[in-house]
């Protein structure tokens, strides 16, 4: 009988996004064949297209104050009956949810604007490539990213998403390809020479865009913290 529980504790389970597979009676290598037999192509469609409630709603946690703003402000909104992420128009399909509308200036074509944001890679689980409440000046606060709007430096769909937020606001912002990195030298940039190296050598997987994968592989999921405005 001891035998046998263990042997059931240590049966393979395989996950394929929230489904299970449970193999009663297949051995390990069975179970390992099954897995292998699964559709590479549906498997990274899958994973691609699919970017969990769960990691929509919490933003990796932040010491500063800012960030545990997001964090609770998200928090509440996971207990809403209702989440509704809205198309921006004539954005080229950024989509957004209000975390928290400001209540400042909006800023205007010129305009110098700083933000802070946490920035993620569908393609890639929700991994966190950049976070402004991670850069640090001499004294240990954080550093807003920093760009003038409109200048064509900034994904555009960052720009699509920031021109229509109010001074305070806090967004979450999805970015599909078409409005994300088109090249390495569009800001934001990952100041990390290994998160940076990721970043790109993902979205720009020439094996996986000749697979057809273009279309998911750059989809950027950005929370964005409007901290001030300078009207030029």
């Amino acid at each position: 009988m001891v035998m046998t529980m263990m042997m059931f504790q240590l049966r393979p389970h395989i996950h394929i996004l929230q489904y299970q597979y449970y193999h009663s009676s297949t051995t390990p290598k069975s179970a390992y064949n099954i897995n292998n037999n699964i559709s590479k192509c549906r498997r990274r469609e899958a994973a691609a297209l699919s970017v969990s409630l769960s990691l929509l709603l919490f933003p990796s946690s932040s010491s500063s104050s800012s960030s545990s703003a997001v964090a609770s402000t998200s928090a509440s909104k996971s207990s809403s009956s209702e989440l509704l992420f809205l198309d921006i128009p004539n954005s080229g399909g950024v989509k957004v949810l209000d975390l928290r509308v400001g209540s400042g200036d909006v800023p205007l074509h010129g305009n110098q604007v700083a933000i802070h944001y946490y920035g993620r890679l569908a393609a890639k689980q929700g991994w966190r490539f950049d976070s402004t409440y991670d850069h640090k000046d001499e004294n240990g606060d954080s550093v807003p990213f920093v760009f003038v709007l409109g200048s064509g430096k900034v994904i555009s769909g960052i720009e699509a998403a920031v021109k229509s937020m109010k001074v305070g606001g806090i967004r979450r912002v999805i970015i599909p390809p078409s409005q994300g990195y088109q090249n390495t030298s569009q800001e934001p940039i990952p100041p990390n020479f290994f998160d940076r190296q990721r970043l790109f050598t993902t979205i720009f997987n020439p094996t996986r865009l000749a697979n057809g994968e273009g279309s998911t592989l750059g989809t950027l999921i950005f929370d964005i913290e409007l901290v001030s405005v300078r009207h030029q």
